[in-house]
């Protein structure tokens, strides 16, 4: 039987990596929270215990991971915290190295280990709270996972290595879990898997992700849905569709394309070419002509040659996308890419990734000028630096474009939504006035 003083530790969660982490940490927290533990999510202050919740996505992801165990192991080895777990990403794919590297460590659980870990910590698992989450976002947003892992076979990336098989959750199991954010303040819900528009095919036997938006967007209090890691191939019109008919629906896709070379993207095993994905955009921007697309890109990858980043770079100077970011390609252990010769020099990966960025910082200056003068509705954040922070429907907290309004003699409820005229833009960000 467990002794009541350990339902009094004090535990403390670290969250490293992506919005599905996090949610997963707050899974977590949740559990433990109505288990009667004192729970906190990187908090500064002394704890009893300290699970980290580690990431094993890419090697800069992966080092970040290894530094806070070992930042941790020192705290304990101070006498300043009495046990460390580890969890996530990175403990899932690489167990028997931790445990071999780090032994310190108390204990090591996978990505699908939650009972066990409560088990450990002294915690029942709860079937009856899946849904309850302690959210770590501003109370007016959350993130809501849709479904886990992925059956893409992508060349270059190790998630199935770490997370498994897509699995989707029911549509009533996801509309209960929104109504309960939405009656905790929620009122913009930001949809999360390894990819959004394979949503339902295990369990429906087709694609659903339009079906499911028709019935969350019936959810009271909830005012903005916004998509998130989107894959191309495959994409279902009809989510086009939704988002055209639902105000609700933030016109704002996540799509990642990573390139745009046809070659490449065989060898990238990404199901398309060139040309589909330029027909998959002009899609995009003809059912709902303002829509902003978030993209990201891989230079660098195995046999990329100074002609293929150069289709890739004048590629994005013609698409103008409102959102854009680079990763340099990193080999992955046991995917298929790492079979592959990793040609292209570290500090030519760099300055690849440099001048995909420089050229995006130039079109989204230019295309925040073009916003000056407009009239936009937004959602405020935080107050920082004497600005109140806020986002447009266009734009995704912690990765987008924010809108800055003085703090001076103006006054913002954070978590409201407020029009504001745009009076100056920069490269990434937009500055305005409140319009009552």
């Amino acid at each position: 039987m467990r002794t009541k003083s350990s339902k009094t530790k004090k535990i403390n969660v670290i969250t490293l990596g992506c919005s599905k982490n996090l949610y997963d940490s707050e899974v977590l927290m949740g559990q433990l929270s109505l288990n009667g533990f004192k729970v906190n999510h990187e908090s500064e202050k002394k704890s009893d215990i300290v699970v980290i919740n580690t990431c094993g996505f890419i090697g800069d992801a992966k080092e970040e991971s290894v530094n806070t165990i070992l930042h941790y192991i020192n705290e304990k080895e101070e006498g300043r915290v009495e046990k460390v777990f580890v969890t996530g990403c990175l403990s899932e794919r690489y167990k028997p190295d931790l445990e071999k590297e780090i032994p310190e460590v108390d204990e090591y659980f996978g990505t699908h280990d939650l009972p066990n870990l409560l088990k450990v910590l002294g915690a029942d698992y709860k079937k009856e709270l899946v849904g309850e989450r302690l959210i770590t976002t501003p109370k007016h947003y959350a993130y809501l996972k849709i479904a886990e892992g992925c059956d893409r076979p992508c060349s270059f990336c190790a998630i199935p290595l770490m997370r498994g098989k897509n699995v989707s959750q029911p549509i009533e199991q996801l509309v209960e879990e929104t109504q309960k954010l939405a009656t905790k303040g929620v009122k913009e819900l930001i949809l999360i898997a390894q990819d959004l528009t394979y949503y339902g095919i295990d369990i429906y036997g087709e694609r659903q992700l339009a079906t499911l938006l028709k019935e969350l967007v019936k959810v009271e209090g909830i005012e903005w849905i916004r998509l998130h890691y989107a894959y191309p191939t495959g994409f279902p019109k009809d989510v086009l569709e939704v988002m055209r008919d639902e105000p609700k629906i933030c016109n704002y896709i996540d799509i990642p394309l990573q390139h745009i070379n046809t070659e490449l993207l065989k060898s990238m095993r990404r199901g398309h070419n060139r040309a589909q994905l330029e027909q998959l955009l002009s899609d995009f921007r003809t059912f709902v002509p303002d829509v902003a697309i978030r993209t990201t890109f891989i230079v660098g990858y195995p046999g990329e040659t100074r002609e293929q980043f150069e289709e890739l770079k004048q590629w994005v100077a013609k698409s103008r996308f409102d959102r854009l970011g680079v990763f340099a390609y990193s080999h992955e252990e046991n995917t298929h890419a790492a079979t592959l010769t990793d040609d292209v020099p570290e500090e030519e990966k760099q300055k690849r990734v440099a001048e995909i960025m420089e050229l995006q910082a130039g079109i989204s200056y230019e295309l925040n000028q073009a916003r000056i003068g407009k009239v936009y509705q937004c959602i405020f954040d935080r107050e920082e630096g004497g600005y109140y922070i806020g986002r447009t429907q266009y734009d995704s907290p912690d990765v987008d474009n924010e809108v800055l309004v003085s703090v001076e003699d103006n006054f913002i409820n954070l978590g409201h939504f407020i029009k504001v005229k745009i009076t100056e833009a920069t490269d990434f960000d937009l500055i305005g006035i409140p319009v009552l």
